[in-house]
């Protein structure tokens, strides 16, 4: 009883023979692998289906749970209305997974949308169920989708899933359904990224191996580029399969129209304790934490006693003794940037001095980037420990009439309409022309990309 078994799959609607005519053909071996997996999945027999789709109801902070009877699709959108589906919700698999993620202190459950979006089956869960109901027809199906959360919570929830499968004693497989990088090829759909074949390669050498500790060092930065659907999918089975030792099939790729297509399997094959990647990860990462804060020059040191005196207590850390004499003596703007597990979780600053000096100036701009950034919920105690903390001392602004003179590594950009004004630092993880500079900046302001603004540009010394 528990986890049988997990799938990775993608979802291209043209391998339904109904959408695609005949064109599935230049999928023949997704197809092939589809239908082994399929026809392996049918042998195991199982109770429950949990599938992953990342075209399910999605929010950033939150893991929808598809609650209810049931719910049901068809392929229409894609001219297929013909293929319908109805599936049956495992309600009290449902009921006990709920349970265990509040437990764990996860953001997940059956609370959010309701009505048609929630009834209404996406084509992420039907193209795999497609293959499956060929070979199976007697199982209850739980429906999760992703969220903008932490890969480290997508693995968490995953282990949640195996829990619930073993405390209800139910057969249990999981369907991780995932496109890889939609950017191989210039004449592809999306256009073409050098990283789209190097996550390609990559996913399918660590899902190949079923190296899953290794799903959580992809960067978003890089995962973002390739455009890929799928890496929470992977990640959230590859918790349901934590400290399993599994039977790894890899039955194909391929990605013929500029989108990479993986099929991999993973049979339950009893307990290894040496699987479990989280722990692993985490433990790298704490050791990581340790080096950078050994290095934390006082400015960053200053921004951190300000958050966590913060968090930990609500109020605001007093100007401390032993500084260097700059930071009391110099006034300037001051942006203070939060990141976690690898993802921005605050930001915030001033673009001219508004403190006596540098130093209140941290202090006030680390407090507002823990608690008082609007993009995300204020930082808990538990996150402490696993913040990575830059601090950007501003340089004078100074007025540019050319995009030019702009180098989104050299200078941040100031953009100015009116009373709207808005601001982007330098050497910024994905930033990488100056249109894309100056587009983030004028969005941060609230002025319409086609509106002409004022530029300034600015240096800034960077501490971290």
């Amino acid at each position: 009883m528990g986890i049988l078994a997990a799938y990775m799959v993608p979802h291209p609607p043209l391998i339904v023979p109904e959408i695609g005519g005949g064109a599935e053909g230049a999928l023949q071996s997704t197809v092939s692998a589809y239908k082994k997996a399929a026809e392996d999945m049918a042998a195991l027999g199982p109770d429950t289906i949990v599938i992953i789709s990342p075209h399910q109801v999605m929010y950033a902070d939150y893991f929808h749970i598809s609650p209810g009877a049931g719910a049901q699709g068809d392929l229409g959108q894609f001219r297929a209305e013909q293929v319908k589906f109805h599936v049956s919700y495992d309600e009290e698999f449902v009921c006990e997974l709920c349970r265990q993620t509040q437990a764990q202190g996860l953001f997940a459950g059956t609370m959010g949308v309701r009505g048609d979006q929630d009834r209404r089956l996406d084509h992420g869960t039907m193209v795999p169920l497609y293959f499956v109901n060929q070979r199976l027809r007697a199982y209850k199906l739980v429906r999760i989708g992703l969220s903008g959360l932490p890969l480290r919570m997508h693995y968490e929830l995953g282990q949640c899933i195996q829990e619930t499968a073993e405390i209800l004693g139910r057969r249990t497989v999981v369907i991780a359904s995932g496109d890889l990088s939609h950017r191989l090829r210039e004449d592809g759909p999306y256009g073409f990224q050098k990283e789209g074949p190097e996550y390609d390669s990559r996913i399918m050498d660590v899902m190949g191996r079923g190296a899953f500790g290794e799903l959580l060092e992809f960067s978003e930065d890089f995962r973002e580029k390739a455009g890929e659907c799928g890496h929470g999918s992977f990640t959230m089975m590859a918790g349901a399969l934590d400290r399993m030792a599994v039977k790894i099939q890899r039955l194909s790729y391929e990605g013929p129209f500029g989108v990479g297509y993986g099929i991999c399997t993973y049979e339950a094959a009893g307990m290894d304790s040496r699987r479990n990647f989280l722990e692993q990860y985490e433990g790298k990462e704490e050791e990581r934490q340790r080096v950078l804060r050994e290095r934390e020059d006082e400015y960053v040191r200053l921004a951190r006693q300000a958050i966590e005196t913060y968090v930990r207590t609500g109020t605001r850390l007093s100007l401390p003794v032993g500084l260097p004499g700059e930071m009391y003596d110099r006034r300037a703007g001051v942006f203070v940037s939060v990141k976690e597990d690898g993802r921005l979780r605050g930001c915030m600053g001033t673009i001219q001095a508004v403190q006596s000096c540098v130093a209140e100036e941290i202090i006030q701009n680390a407090v507002s980037a823990c608690c008082r950034d609007p993009r995300f919920t204020p930082i808990e105690e538990k996150e402490l420990k696993r913040l990575i903390i830059h601090v950007d001392v501003l340089k004078d602004a100074e007025p540019i009439h050319s995009r030019k003179q702009l180098d989104v590594k050299k200078y941040g950009v100031i953009v100015t309409k009116g009373a709207k004004r808005g601001l982007l630092l330098p050497n910024l993880e994905g930033v990488d022309e100056v249109e894309e500079q100056i587009a983030i900046a004028k969005k941060k302001a609230g002025i319409e990309d086609w509106e002409e603004a004022e530029l300034e540009r600015f240096e800034v010394i960077r501490h971290q």
